[in-house]
């Protein structure tokens, strides 16, 4: 039977530490009878080869050669895992009530795999690679009550035969109680992670760095090999992982059977990893593609700040104010949302079918279609390339707020005269 020891604890620090525009259902574009929905991927043959050669790679550690373009970036990973399923599809999104002529497609990395972990899975094929190199038998990272990165990273640690040790933040009032099993809460302490909780005020007070670092001091003396992930992966050697992911897109806008180029992509920010690496690596290779970023908390100088650093890290040799351009979609609060970001939550699903996460790229896709209400001539006959960086999850903890929003559901009325005989509907 499987060990049970209770996991979660409260995490005790040392006290001498320190309306826009509205989404008609009914102006959605229809497809003509016998009619395919309009893709862009690659061939028949070379998606087959690809899934086949993800399906023999994963879980498996490869060496890493990057794009001839980055090949000036220091250091270089020399490995990684292959712990995702690549690449992620892109596909138009028929969202009403854009400008003249403007396109925008969508790169699911919301299918990346890893039980919907989205952007986090390619940030820790090279974290977790360097983390197995440096001999470690646990992993300690950190983040909100909701975290999409830690359960992203309970997960991949597990897969790898590793303990995994979650530093997750809460409301003061809460800190002391069990935090339940609600969205990823639930995935993280079925995969037996072990969870520290500490209060908003703490972590403010103390930081990310303070913390984990006393959960490592912890670990070490208790004779583990604990590794540090910071929060929502987001160091140079995480960065990688999007610039991978250029390259990814890079391959399918030249391979794939409808051919065209995008002038934008927009993407949500929540601790810059993500951004850092679509931004330099587009201004690396041949895409060239100008990057907006919709920050989800602190705010964008916060984000230029920190990008920054983060490209230093690489001996990029630019800035990121050059290569990015950071709005903010932060709202009333990280992880808060107001009901008119919930109801463009709601009618986005409604009208196309795509299901974005409260927190992320529900925000930056609500701060996007807010801007193209405001200024539709800046937007007008631009291709766009919106990437979903998952976190389906995340809607489980708005299930309350949300509810009114939704319906669609009755008794179903059964007249008496309808003829009735026991076993004629078999149930299985």
């Amino acid at each position: 039977m499987l060990n049970s020891t209770w996991s979660i604890r409260r995490l005790t620090p040392s006290p001498s530490l320190s309306p826009f525009f509205a989404l008609p259902t009914t102006n959605t574009p229809k497809l003509r009878p016998n009619q395919t929905p309009f893709r862009f991927m690659a061939s028949t043959t070379q998606l087959q080869q690809q899934q086949q050669q993800s399906t023999s790679e994963f879980l498996t550690q490869r060496p890493y050669h990057p794009p001839t373009w980055a090949s000036k970036l220091n250091p270089i990973p020399s490995h990684a895992f292959s712990l995702g399923h690549f690449p992620t599809p892109i596909h138009k999104w028929n969202l009403p009530n854009l400008p003249k002529d403007t396109e925008v497609w969508l790169k699911r990395d919301d299918l990346s795999g890893m039980q919907l972990s989205g952007n986090k899975v390619r940030k820790l094929e090279f974290l977790l690679a360097d983390a197995v190199a440096q001999g470690a038998d646990c992993i300690i990272t950190i983040g909100g009550i909701q975290s999409n990165h830690c359960r992203a990273t309970a997960v991949a640690a597990k897969y790898l035969n590793l303990d995994c040790f979650l530093i997750l933040r809460t409301s003061k009032i809460l800190v002391e109680k069990d935090p339940g099993l609600t969205g990823n809460l639930l995935v993280e302490r079925l995969v037996g992670a072990h969870i520290d909780l500490v209060s908003k005020e703490e972590y403010s007070r103390i930081g990310s760095l303070t913390l984990t670092n006393l959960l490592k001091e912890k670990l070490i003396k208790e004779g583990r090999k604990p590794y540090v992930i910071p929060v929502g992966g987001s160091n140079s050697l995480g960065t990688w992982g999007y610039i991978e992911a250029i390259r990814e897109i890079e391959n399918q806008v030249q391979k794939g059977t409808m051919k065209t180029s995008f002038d934008d992509i927009v993407v949500a920010c929540g601790s810059g990893g993500t951004v850092a690496g679509l931004s330099i690596a587009s201004c690396l290779s041949e895409l060239k593609t100008k990057v907006t970023a919709y920050c989800v908390c602190d705010d964008p100088e916060y984000f230029y700040d920190y990008v920054q650093g983060l490209l230093d890290g690489l001996e990029a040799g630019v800035d990121s104010h050059d290569i990015v351009k950071i709005e903010n979609a932060k709202g009333v609060g990280y992880a808060m949302s107001t009901a008119e970001e919930l109801k463009f939550v709601k009618e986005v699903a409604e009208s196309t079918g795509v299901i974005l996460d409260p927190v992320y790229s529900g925000k930056a896709g609500y701060g996007m279609m807010k801007d193209m209400a405001e200024n539709p001539r800046k937007w007008e006959g631009r291709k766009i390339l919106f990437i979903h960086t998952g976190g389906l999850l995340g809607l489980y903890d708005k299930s309350e707020e949300i509810g009114s929003m939704v319906g669609g559901w009755r008794r179903m009325e059964l007249d008496e005269s309808i003829p009735r005989k026991d076993g004629t509907g078999k149930m299985f």
